[in-house]
């Protein structure tokens, strides 16, 4: 009996070719990404910068320009960004990373300091025998967290090599993606069976959702973090490139990223100016970035990208970052789409036709 109903439902959902290869398809990714997921790093940038650079091609060949020219003028754009990074902004964040390492252990010094006046002012709320306890919990905490930000500092060194690749390949592998693109998309179709609705139908689909989503985050890393970087600035908060920089990236995991950034912010905050207006004005601004990212950047960017719930976006970081690490994060929303997609499009054998024997 229990060996019927196993058959019989691996002939509903197995039973067709075109299910069986698709399954074949997703296996095969998912032991190569969890498998080759490192090396593969420089083709995933790749990838993703081509995305953004074709929505760029596609507007401007829209004026009626050629798309040899807008390609050409894409990818100019492209470089010249990647250098004014290198060039600007990126040694002005590794400059302020490492005077916040060097920093670390007077800031916590600072804290603590602040943290010592609390029996006096609240001597009525706190014993002192409980407030040494919390003093003692919170101490080992912030060590903790000095020697990991002083690990990260030294381990950042053997990622020179690596940086180096990457400012290589990756523009090699964007202008022949940009180039050739309908040769490659022509290439990999070629390896697959002619007669793939199903396959056409959740390609069409991804393609759209993944040219939106990574365009849309885009948008919104340089929106929240421009905006950030302005702030901080205006309120001569120390690190504010650095802080603006992990405020922007926060936004590529959802709900987590922006709870965790909240804790460097408010932390240099705190000890720059304690208890002060600096830091309630920080707090405020802070909160206001976060109410409109969430509430009117993220709708107007993603109108058009899946609707998903809170739940399946939390739990698609979660799985998809334990599996793939950075990559699973980055591509959270799109592999949840994803899944999403294969499962309304998965062909299902219907076992009321199927003829008797």
């Amino acid at each position: 009996m229990i060996k019927k109903t196993v058959l019989d439902w691996f002939d509903k959902y197995f039973g067709s070719s075109e299910a069986l290869l698709l399954s074949i398809i997703l296996l095969a990714s998912l032991l190569i990404f969890m498998t080759f997921g490192g090396v593969l790093g420089p083709l995933l940038v790749s990838i993703v910068i081509t995305f953004l650079l074709q929505g760029m091609v596609n507007k401007v060949c829209s004026f009626g320009i050629s798309r040899s020219v807008a390609m050409s003028l894409s990818y100019i754009v492209f470089i010249v960004g990647m250098i004014s990074l290198l060039v600007g902004f990126i040694p002005l964040v590794g400059r302020q990373m490492r005077v916040l390492v060097g920093e670390t252990p007077s800031i916590l010094a600072n804290i603590q300091d602040i943290i010592a006046s609390v029996p006096e002012k609240y001597a009525d709320y706190v014993t002192v025998d409980q407030f040494n306890a919390i003093s003692v919990r919170v101490t080992e905490e912030l060590g903790e967290v000095a020697e990991q930000l002083f690990a990260l500092s030294i381990s950042s060194f053997p990622g020179l090599l690596s940086i180096v690749i990457y400012l290589i390949l990756v523009p090699l592998l964007v202008f022949f993606m940009l180039k050739d693109k309908d040769l490659l998309v022509s290439f990999f179709s070629g390896l697959l069976p002619s007669n793939r609705p199903v396959l056409n139908s959740i390609w069409l689909e991804m393609e759209a959702q993944c040219s939106n989503y990574i365009r849309g985050k885009f948008i919104e890393i340089i929106l929240v973090g421009f905006t950030s970087l302005i702030a901080f600035m205006f309120l001569d908060l120390k690190y504010a490139a650095l802080l603006a920089m992990l405020v922007g990236l926060s936004v590529l995991v959802p709900y987590i990223g922006a709870t965790l950034v909240t804790i460097p912010v408010l932390m240099v905050g705190y000890a720059q100016w304690g208890w002060g207006p600096e830091f309630l004005w920080l707090s405020i601004i802070y909160v206001i970035i976060q109410f409109l990212d969430g509430n009117l950047l993220v709708p107007l960017l993603f109108s058009e990208v899946v609707n998903l719930h809170p739940v399946a976006i939390i739990s698609a970081v979660l799985i998809f970052g334990g599996v793939w690490g950075f990559w699973g994060v980055f591509f959270a929303i799109p592999l949840a789409t994803l899944v999403n997609a294969v499962y309304k499009a998965w062909p299902v054998s219907d076992m009321n036709s199927a003829p008797e024997d």
